[in-house]
């Protein structure tokens, strides 16, 4: 068993029978499906509007390379330089440039997923740079020295209780159970870093072909902040975000804020064509857009999985999912969590290392039905089960189980001359320490169909007779 695996494995079992964990998540689930409920109202016809979704998603990856360097050609007329960026270690190198070429020491950071799959902040504090969450959620886990437990809600697991006694520990603050307050403190703290910060570096929610430029949608401003006030912006963004056209924004906003929040739309919508121009107020002196790879082309490259390369990172799938709602995000050990993130992240992260998340689903279909691009994801998960099959990634032991199964499944005498008490012992032995641990044993019939149909012949036999 891998060391992953094992880790994930005692993970899960302590957040499933963690009930205070439990009790929390449930409460913000219940609030989050409330609030998309409410918000799917604006739609007409939400089914046409995923579907619209869905093949904008279809035609911008079929394209994806046209579509990229299109981008590249248009942004780079307007001042910004964007980097190639073909695994994580390559982003921190140019990242690492900038910085010393700046001769930053202080950095302010809107929420990003991609930062997080790239290790940057652990990276910059390794070279003595210090490094400011702005985005409330990200803040307070950054404090608790935490990940994100999220996509979109970093801190979701964490009380209004939890956070008084953080600020109060972390901030020295009188412990409050008003969250407007709270919110003050970290607002209060944070607003002078953006003016003394050398670089902002934010994310991007998409990639506008077109015109040459980044979307980045939020609710607190701070991304703006972040990238307005520094001397140089750094977009750290995954090649699959781009988007054809800027009015394909005006069906992905909103469908992004539904399905995220539940809201009609995010109150801070920003569209970044470059950095500050001559006649320009404001902005950044220098803005540099690093579009990573990372394994993406590696999905890009099937297929039967290419779908996967669609999603916007709502979050959706992850509130719908039973699994996460009982095992939670930081379980699944990986930067994207939930079914989406059990579909990438063995791409992303190595498939020998992280194949076993395809395993962490129910397969009910949950995810799939909630995904506003339409990605079939347990049909992807199902897969990815697959691929590491035909790769021999699973133990042998399983492989060797499997065989003999299918062994004694094509053969009616082989399974006959054992009986039920045989299957019985072999069944509890064989899953003892997995399925047998918190479920009673597995029992076979005492009479197999094939004897079942044998004798119902035979009584008709006799009732003839």
């Amino acid at each position: 068993m891998s060391k992953t695996l094992n880790r994930f494995q005692k993970d899960a079992e302590a957040k499933v029978f963690d009930e205070k964990h439990r009790r929390t998540i449930r409460f913000n689930m219940g609030k989050y499906e409330q609030a998309v409920q409410k918000g799917l109202q604006q739609y007409k016809d939400h089914e046409l509007a995923r579907s619209r979704a869905a093949y904008i998603k279809q035609e911008a990856i079929a394209q994806l390379d046209k579509l990229l360097l299109q981008f590249e050609e248009n942004i780079s007329k307007r001042g910004a330089r964007v980097l190639w960026a073909d695994t994580a270690r390559t982003a921190l190198q140019y990242i690492a440039e900038i910085f010393e070429r700046q001769q930053a020491k202080e950095v302010v950071k809107s929420k990003s997923m991609a930062t997080e799959e790239i290790g940057l902040n652990e990276f910059l504090e390794a070279r003595q740079v210090q490094v400011y969450e702005t985005d409330l959620g990200e803040f307070i886990v950054q404090l608790a020295g935490q990940k994100p437990y999220h996509i979109v809600t970093p801190a979701m697991h964490m009380s209004k209780e939890d956070i008084s006694r953080l600020f109060s520990e972390k901030l020295h603050i009188e412990p409050t159970d008003d969250a407007q307050k709270l919110t003050h403190v970290a607002r209060r703290l944070l607003r002078e870093k953006y003016v003394s910060a050398d670089v902002g570096i934010t994310g991007a929610n998409f990639i506008i072909a077109d015109i040459g430029a980044i979307a980045i949608t939020e609710n607190e401003g701070n991304a703006r902040l972040s990238l307005t006030f520094p001397k140089v912006h750094i977009a750290i963004v995954g090649l699959e975000k781009v988007l054809p056209r800027l009015e394909d924004l005006s069906l992905f906003l909103p469908l992004l804020a539904t399905s995220g929040t539940g809201q009609h739309l995010t109150v801070y919508n920003s569209v970044i064509t470059g950095p500050r121009q001559s006649k320009e107020s404001d902005g950044p002196e220098e803005m540099y857009v690093i579009l990573l790879d990372n394994g993406r082309t590696e999905l890009l490259a099937d297929p039967a999985k290419r779908q996967a390369l669609h999603c916007i990172r709502c979050g959706a799938c992850l509130n719908a999912c039973p699994v996460y709602k009982n095992i939670g995000g930081h379980t699944y050990g990986s930067t994207y969590s939930g079914p989406i993130g059990s579909v990438i992240s063995p791409y992303l992260m190595g498939m020998k290392e992280y194949k076993h998340l395809s395993y962490a689903s129910s397969l009910c279909g949950a995810c799939s039905s909630v995904c506003p691009v339409k990605i079939e994801i347990h049909d992807l998960l199902l897969l990815n089960r697959k691929t590491a099959v035909e790769k021999k990634l699973v133990p042998f032991t399983e492989r060797l189980a499997f065989k003999l199964w299918k062994k004694a499944m094509l053969n009616r005498r082989l399974i006959d001359m054992w009986g039920a008490n045989i299957k019985n012992t072999i069944l509890r032995k064989a899953f003892k320490d997995s399925w047998g641990r918190y479920h009673s044993p597995i029992r076979v019939a005492p009479r197999s169909f094939k004897q079942l149909w044998q004798e119902r012949i035979a009584n008709a036999k006799k009732t003839k007779v």
